[in-house]
């Protein structure tokens, strides 16, 4: 990955422009650092580029239907991404904690997203979570997060993620794995505060208590919601006719 990252900048030095998958409105201080970098987000609050979605798997569309049959603003959307991997305790963890919510969820669990061959699911959770969740191997995410029954967002934090939440007004609870994904976290939390952390134990676990308790302040308070609106408001409106991204995006292909 350092590798990756350091051929990556090298590259980028010589370019003239870097377009960006965010906005001013976002990161004013990151976009004012480097000037040479234009954004033209978020692209999914915007059909300019009409389905943007690249997937590793095999999207499971019957989550769309479940998603219908719940009620508004109630449901847990759970995903991590494509590189996420967990340990046997904490996948176990998770799963008790969305148990211990008592609230529908919806769980995105990828076949390598633990080590080993197995996923570790705690002995009879599948039957007593069989009315409250539905449990996917890979999901269209921009139409979940799109739902109206979607209450909040656990997610890893990576970019695409945040942007993809960011831009359909929904709440985050911070799960951050590595690389940018604690500065996107930073950026829920501290800045946007559209979002709450997962602390984690001594033994670095997220416990099936903290992630019961977490769930019901973040859904338990409006005020996480309507600032997830707001922000939604503001990149729907730069996307928009005349907005920044709009007018950066025009000016690129004029210039």
């Amino acid at each position: 990955m350092f590798d990756f990252l350091r051929l990556n900048n090298k590259a980028v030095e010589t370019a003239d422009w870097v377009l960006c998958n965010s906005n001013l409105e976002l990161e004013p201080e990151a976009c004012n650092l480097v000037p040479k970098v234009l954004p033209i987000g978020p692209l999914s609050a915007t059909n300019r580029f009409r389905n943007l979605s690249g997937n590793f798997w095999s999207e499971d569309l019957t989550c769309l239907q479940w998603l219908n049959q719940q009620s508004p603003g109630s449901v847990i959307y759970v995903a991590f991404g494509s590189s996420t991997v967990f340990e046997e305790i904490q996948f176990q963890e998770l799963a008790l904690g969305l148990e211990l919510t008592k609230k529908p969820f919806l769980w995105v669990v990828r076949e390598d997203i633990n080590k080993g061959k197995h996923q570790f699911y705690p002995q009879g959770f599948k039957e007593r979570v069989s009315n409250q969740g539905k449990i996917v191997s890979w999901a269209p995410q921009v139409a979940v997060l799109g739902h109206s029954s979607i209450a909040c967002f656990i997610s890893h934090c990576g970019w695409n993620s945040t942007i993809e939440g960011v831009s359909n007004g929904v709440p985050f609870l911070c799960w951050p794995y590595f690389s940018d994904q604690f500065l996107n976290e930073s950026y829920i939390y501290d800045i946007w505060k559209v979002g709450l952390k997962l602390e984690r134990d001594e033994r670095g676990t997220i416990r099936k208590e903290e992630i019961r308790t977490k769930v019901e302040q973040l859904v338990g308070d409006e005020n996480f919601k309507t600032k997830a609106v707001e922000l939604r408001q503001m990149v729907t409106k730069s996307v928009g006719e005349g907005g920044n991204s709009d007018l950066t995006f025009k000016n690129l292909l004029t210039g």
